[in-house]
C-alpha cells in the first residue's frame, strides 16, 4: 500500500516580554482579542499614553524586551502581510496541482475534504496567533518552539520546517513548467520543464532582492492577479460551461472502486492537506509588519477564510465543467483542467488564462521563498546551523538577508536539476512538502500545549482566553491525524520503497538533524532567550 502524498504519483527564552498595561504587570483587564482596542492596555489607556508614542515604538520595545534589535524595516502593510499568505497559500496553484488525483481518487465529493481541513486549519491559526502576538520574531515556528518549549525541540522544529519550505519552492518552481509550456506553446520535456522552473525561480529571487516594500508590492499583484483570474474563470465556466447540477458532488462515480467511499475520500483528502498552509508565512516576516501583535493575527484568519473561499469555488467551479468524470476516473483524460480550459476557452483564451496561472505559481513561490529566507536568517541570527555568519548577515540598503536568500535558492536548484533523474518528480516533492508542513505546525502546537499545562498565559495582544486549551488541544488532534492520513499506505502492488517514500522521506530528514544536533550540538550556539513562555518557579 502506498500514503496519500505517494499515491499520488503512483496513481498519477530568558527575558520579560510584558509590556506595561499587561495584566501581568499591574493586573488590569484586557479588551477582546480581536484588535478593536487593544487587549492588555487599560481602558483610557490611549488618553494616558504620550501622543509621540507610537505602535512602532511599541513594536521596537517588545522586541527589545524578547531580546532583539531588529534590523528590517517595518515596510510592510497590514494588506501586504495578508496578500503574502494568501499567494503562499495559493488556490489556484494548490487546486490546480492535485485536482485531477483527487478527482480520479474519489470522483467530484472530494470538495468537502477543503472545508473539513479548512476548518481543522483554522484551529492550528488561532493557536499561532496567540504565539506570534507574543512573541513577534522572524523566522515563524522556530522562534515560536524556542520560547515554548526549549533549544532542542525549536533546533528540530525549525529543521523539518526548513526543509519542508525548500521542498515547497521547487514545488511550485517546477510545477509551473507544464503551464509556461502550454501557454508559449513548446513541447514540456523533462529537461524544458527544469530550465522552466529555474526560470521562474530567478525571477522570484529577483522580486526579494528588492527588498519589503517590492515584496510587499508583488505579494499584493499576485493576490489580486490570481483572485480575480479565479473568479473570472470560475464564473465563466459556471455560465458557459457548466455541464452537471450540485447533485453530483454527493455522488462519488464508483471511483473507490472495491474500497469504501471513506477509504477513497480519505486518500482525496491530499487536495486539501495541500491546500490549506500559507497563513504561517504572515508570522513569518513579523519584525517587518507594524503592530504585528494585532495585524498578524487578523492575516492569518483571513488567509484561511478567504484563500479557503476562493480554492472551493474554484476547485467547484471546475468540477461541474469536466463533461466526463468516467474518463477521469479510468485515467483516460489525465489533465482534466487543461481539456476544461481548452473546450471553454479556445487556444487564445485558455493561453491568457494560463499567463494568470503562471502569475499564481511565481507569486507562490516568490511567498516560499521569502518565508524560508527568514527562518534561515533566524536560524543563522542564533547561530544554530553551519554558515551562520553568512546566514546572519543582512543587507542594510535592501533590507533584506541575502545570504539566507541564497540559501532558498541554491537548495531548491538543486532539487530542480535533479528531477531528470526521477520518474514522478513533482508528485514526489508535493509529497514530502504536505507532511513536512504538517510536522512542523503540529511541533508548535505541541509545545504551546505543553507550555499552557506548564502554567503559560498568552499575553500578547491576541488572547483566545478561556477557549485557549480547547482549541490547541483540538488543532492537536486534527494535526496528527492529518499526519497518519497522509502517511498511511494504499497501494499493496507498488515497490516498499514508492509505497513508504513519504515516511522515508521525513524519516531521513528527522534522521540526519537529529545526528546533526547530536554531534554539533548546534542547539547550544546561541544565547538568545528560551523556554520563557513558562513560568519559573522560585
Amino acid at each position: 500500500m502506498i500514503g496519500v502524498g505517494s499515491m499520488f504519483f503512483t496513481k498519477f527564552a530568558g527575558s520579560d516580554q510584558r509590556l506595561a498595561g499587561d495584566p501581568a504587570v499591574d493586573g488590569s483587564p484586557t479588551v477582546g482579542h480581536d484588535g478593536a482596542d487593544q487587549p492588555g492596555l487599560r481602558a483610557g489607556a490611549a488618553t494616558e499614553m504620550a501622543p509621540d508614542i507610537t505602535h512602532e515604538d511599541e513594536d521596537l520595545a517588545q522586541l527589545k524586551a524578547l531580546g532583539f534589535s531588529s534590523e528590517f524595516k517595518r515596510d510592510m502593510s497590514p494588506w501586504a502581510n495578508f496578500s503574502l499568505g494568501f499567494t503562499y497559500l495559493s488556490p489556484v496553484v494548490g487546486i490546480y496541482t492535485v485536482f485531477a488525483f483527487a478527482l480520479a481518487t474519489a470522483g467530484p465529493p472530494m470538495i468537502w475534504s477543503l472545508l473539513i481541513v479548512g476548518a481543522g486549519q483554522m484551529l492550528v491559526a488561532l493557536v499561532f496567533s496567540e504565539v506570534v502576538a507574543q512573541f513577534p520574531v522572524a523566522g515563524g515556528v522556530y522562534p515560536w518552539a524556542r520560547r515554548l518549549w526549549g533549544r532542542k525541540w525549536a533546533w528540530m522544529t525549525g529543521w523539518v520546517y526548513m526543509f519542508c519550505l525548500l521542498a515547497l519552492i521547487a514545488d511550485a518552481a517546477f510545477g509551473a513548467g507544464p503551464y509556461l509550456a502550454a501557454m508559449v506553446g513548446f513541447r514540456p520535456t523533462a529537461l524544458a520543464k527544469i530550465f522552466c522552473a529555474l526560470a521562474v525561480l530567478a525571477v522570484a529571487t529577483l522580486i526579494n532582492l528588492t527588498g519589503t516594500k517590492i515584496l510587499g508590492y508583488f505579494a499584493i499583484f499576485g493576490f489580486t492577479a490570481e483572485l480575480i483570474g479565479a473568479l473570472v474563470v470560475g464564473i465563466w465556466l459556471l455560465i458557459t460551461h457548466r455541464a452537471h447540477g450540485l447533485g453530483v458532488l454527493f455522488h462519488s462515480f464508483n471511483a473507490q472502486g472495491s474500497h469504501s467511499f471513506l477509504y477513497a475520500f480519505l486518500a482525496a483528502s491530499l487536495i486539501g492537506f495541500y491546500q490549506f498552509f500559507g497563513f504561517e508565512a504572515c508570522g513569518d516576516v513579523a519584525e517587518e509588519v507594524r503592530n504585528p501583535g494585532i495585524q498578524i493575527p487578523k492575516a492569518m484568519r483571513r488567509t484561511i477564510y478567504v484563500g479557503g473561499a476562493a480554492s472551493t469555488f474554484v476547485c467547484l467551479s471546475l468540477i461541474l465543467s469536466v463533461t466526463d468524470f468516467g474518463a477521469v476516473i479510468r485515467g483516460e483524460d489525465t489533465n482534466p483542467i487543461s481539456t476544461v480550459l481548452q473546450s471553454a476557452f479556445g487556444d487564445i483564451g485558455s493561453r491568457v488564462v494560463l499567463g494568470i496561472v503562471l502569475i499564481s505559481f511565481v507569486s507562490c513561490a516568490l511567498s516560499l521563498q521569502a518565508a524560508a529566507s527568514r527562518l534561515i536568517f533566524s536560524y543563522g541570527r542564533d547561530g544554530m546551523i553551519f554558515g551562520s555568519r553568512l546566514l546572519a548577515r543582512f543587507d542594510h540598503k535592501r533590507h533584506v538577508p541575502p545570504f539566507a536568500l541564497l540559501a532558498a535558492v541554491l537548495v531548491p536548484a538543486a532539487l530542480i536539476a535533479g528531477t531528470i533523474v526521477s520518474e514522478h518528480p513533482l508528485n514526489k516533492l508535493v509529497s514530502f512538502g504536505t507532511v513536512g508542513v504538517y510536522l512542523g505546525f503540529q511541533m508548535v502546537v505541541l509545545a504551546a500545549l505543553r507550555a499552557r499545562l506548564k502554567g503559560w498565559t498568552p499575553s500578547g495582544k491576541y488572547r483566545l482566553g478561556r477557549w485557549g486549551m480547547l482549541v490547541n488541544v483540538s488543532a492537536l488532534a486534527y494535526g496528527v491525524a492529518a499526519i497518519v492520513n497522509i502517511c498511511w499506505p494504499r497501494t499493496p502492488d507498488a515497490p516498499w520503497y514508492d509505497n513508504y517514500v513519504v515516511l522515508l522521506m521525513a524519516g531521513l530528514i528527522i534522521g540526519f538533524g537529529l545526528l546533526y544536533m547530536v554531534l554539533a550540538r548546534a542547539h547550544a550556539n546561541s544565547d538568545a532567550p528560551y523556554a520563557d513562555a513558562i513560568p519559573q518557579r522560585a
